[in-house]
């Protein structure tokens, strides 16, 4: 009979709600701890998830031999040095995006799982979004012909509906030797870097323009307006991120005030991906275009939280029977590539060749 598999949630933050959701009520992993500085709010989610144990300390946690996997909820400077410390104590490990701050700490933690045999994934949730799914799906079958571009829209507005965003879930991501980079390329970025990668393919060259706009002078900033542009390797293929924070949009949204749309040009197609983390527009999830008519796809699951259930339903597929997780630590690393030599781009004021900027991991 198959054991069980125990999970640890480290940090209690506003993201731990939907990370939560795909270990409530799964046959084969549950909640077995939590783990934050703050005890009692370890407490008040232990309560709500039915976890059995409550933890402050996380050297506690890596010494529990009934804990078989631990979810990373914690800011982005710690994601190596703890990745590092759970795979040296056997435990499998789920870590939020950014996947690190550095190329040389991803290899450290890829490094780090291979060693002690134990699964990573990086938890990057946008390429389990069914519609997104749904749309790679038809990518590959020839549904637009030969994909040849693609436009990724993400845009911030004013958060004055969904979620309660306070200042401390954002202080810290004012703070680049802990985030690594801004809140809205590097950051939120992520995901829309992965999801380049994932409906396309790997990336060979990246130009970048990256402004600044202060929300509060000395506090808060959103690294924003943004042009993000890349060639896809060995092809005529080509992206586009345009990163807009809109200070007085009112955005629809049940989350985070950020909304994504998505276009995909084939060669003999389009189709078009919206909603996501909010709603914007008030259409069908996906659309495409062919042969002169129009199909809309309805009938997808595409909430956000969705995204969430799915991505670590993934997590415990990949334990349980032994196989690799989406968007393991190798390819996590190749994301971290994507997003840095964006960065690194904007400020040299140049093209930047992603294998030239970055060598081969090791094997």
């Amino acid at each position: 009979m198959l054991k069980t598999i125990n999970v640890c949630i480290v940090g209690c933050g506003r993201i731990s709600t939907l990370n939560s959701l795909g270990y409530l009520d799964h046959p084969d992993a549950k909640i077995y701890a939590v783990c934050d500085l703050d005890e009692e709010k370890a407490m008040e989610k232990a309560k709500e998830w039915g976890a059995e144990k409550i933890y402050s300390d996380y050297y506690e946690v890596l010494n529990d031999p009934n804990i078989d996997a631990v979810e990373l909820l914690v800011p982005h400077h710690l994601h190596c040095s703890m990745t590092v410390k759970a795979c040296e104590a056997g435990k499998h490990v789920s870590v939020q995006k950014p996947m690190a701050l550095t190329i040389e700490e991803a290899d450290q933690m890829v490094e780090a799982a291979r060693k002690n045999k134990v699964k990573l994934k990086v938890y990057e949730n946008f390429v389990s979004y069914p519609p997104y799914v749904k749309a790679k799906e038809l990518i590959d079958a020839g549904e637009i012909g030969d994909p040849i571009s693609i436009r990724i829209k993400l845009n911030a507005g004013k958060q004055d509906t969904g979620w309660e965003v306070t200042k401390d879930t954002w202080s810290w991501r004012m703070n680049e030797e802990i985030c690594g980079g801004g809140p809205l390329v590097f950051d939120d970025g992520y995901h829309k870097f992965s999801l380049a990668r994932y409906l396309m393919g790997d990336i060979e060259k990246v130009s970048a323009w990256i402004d600044r706009t202060d929300v509060i002078p000395g506090e808060f900033y959103e690294d924003a307006p943004a042009m993000i542009m890349w060639k896809y390797k060995n092809s005529k293929k080509y992206g586009i991120m345009d990163v807009t924070y809109s200070k007085d949009l009112h955005i629809n949204t049940d989350y985070y005030a950020c909304d994504e749309r998505v276009e995909v040009t084939g060669s003999k197609g389009v189709l078009w991906i919206t909603r996501c983390t909010a709603k914007m527009l008030q259409i069908p999830t996906l659309i495409v275009y062919r042969d002169g008519k129009t199909i809309n796809y309805e009938d997808l699951r595409d909430d956000w939280a969705d995204s969430f259930i799915d991505s670590t339903k993934n997590f415990i597929e990949a334990i349980k029977n032994d196989t690799e997780p989406l968007l393991n630590g190798e390819e996590g690393r190749e994301v971290l590539k994507f997003a840095l030599a964006a960065i690194e781009s904007s400020k040299r004021k140049q093209e930047i060749n992603i294998d030239q900027l970055f060598t081969p991991i090791k094997n």
